[in-house]
């Protein structure tokens, strides 16, 4: 561990960022922001080898843990809880677990990403199995909580997956399907909720878009199973109603989805 090197603890190439103007400072972002993407398309075959795991188990009955410290737990959160509504799956099927417990995820709780036992505590919290998959987040691929969490998933026949942003990692060597998304030095030293957050979101928005069309939550490229949960989404799916059974008014389509529930449930019916 002392002689691995983390590139997104490396000095910002970028020098006195508080004598810069505003122009400055969001060209600077800008600019390294442009590198996340194309360290994320070297990764593909990486993420490619998660996706195939984590969708076998789904598609087998079970579940996707996203489990993580500080930023990189917050970003699990926020995928996994935007599954249900998105793609109309149960809550619980996607499941995103923080270090420090729910507090954590609108503010720091000291020392949570250092007991290595936790994670293993707090997975077994839900009851997991070998049906499962988890999927282990930490930017510096050394936090204790995530890999002592892997660890343990290892010994109890759980498969893994793993998103760092350094090579060679402690967490990517105890995962059974690592990615590693190297995008260099963040524009302030060591502040990782930056280039490597955006290489953790983009990550996680294809785990869990490919996950949910491989469980056929989507058809063609529409969500046709959201929930309808405000006036917006009632909106979009009135008119991918509209769209798949060829209807004129908007009203009829309405009330078929609204009686139906889903966009995929309303043609179902309609169909017959």
């Amino acid at each position: 561990m002392t002689d691995f090197v983390k590139i997104t603890e490396q000095p910002s190439k970028y020098r006195h960022l508080e004598k810069m103007k505003v122009s400055e400072i969001i060209a600077g972002i800008n600019e390294e922001d442009k590198k996340v993407a194309a360290a994320v398309e070297i990764a593909l075959p990486q993420i490619a080898k998660l996706i195939e795991a984590a969708s076998d188990k789904m598609l087998s009955g079970g579940r996707l843990f996203y489990i993580g410290a500080g930023s990189s737990g917050r970003l699990g959160i926020l995928d996994a809880s935007e599954c249900p509504p998105t793609y109309g799956v149960p809550y619980g099927l996607v499941q995103g677990i923080i270090a420090g417990g729910d507090i954590a995820i609108t503010r720091a709780v000291e020392k949570a990403e250092d007991d290595a036992g936790q994670g293993w505590i707090d997975l077994q919290g839900y009851n997991i199995t070998s049906a499962d998959f988890v999927v282990g987040i930490a930017s510096s691929g050394t936090t204790p909580y995530v890999i002592g969490a892997l660890q343990q998933c290892k010994l109890n026949g759980i498969e893994t997956g793993s998103i760092a942003c350094n090579p060679g990692s402690p967490l990517s060597a105890v995962a059974d399907y690592p990615v590693e998304v190297v995008a260099g030095p963040e524009f302030i030293t060591g502040s990782t909720r930056m280039k490597s957050g955006t290489a953790q979101k983009m990550v996680l928005n294809m785990i869990s878009t490919t996950c949910m069309i491989q469980l056929g939550r989507v058809e063609d490229n529409r969500m046709v199973n959201m929930q309808l949960t405000n006036d917006k989404l009632v909106d979009r799916g009135t008119k991918m109603v509209m769209e798949k059974l060829g209807l004129s008014d908007y009203e009829e389509a309405k009330q078929l989805l609204l009686k139906y529930g889903s966009v995929k449930k309303a043609a179902e019916a309609r169909s017959y």
